[in-house]
């Protein structure tokens, strides 16, 4: 779920890594799905893409990548 500053954990490389989501999708469930240092983040509900990473392993903050 997104908390409410618009961002997601995930323990990636035995770190915490806070994923940027946006804050239009706040309390929004979930579901991540992580290839390597890929993640697609979706909303559990619609299946719509709300966010793609790729982990950057030396920073703890993740950007999304620009939507197009």
């Amino acid at each position: 779920m997104i908390d409410p500053w618009g961002k997601i954990s995930l323990r990636y490389a035995g770190k915490l890594r806070h994923l940027g989501v946006g804050r239009a999708h706040i309390g929004e469930p979930v579901l991540m799905l992580i290839h390597d240092n890929h993640v697609i983040t979706s909303n559990a509900t619609t299946g719509q893409i709300i966010a793609e990473h790729t982990i950057n392993p030396t920073t703890n903050y993740q950007r999304p990548h620009p939507r197009t």
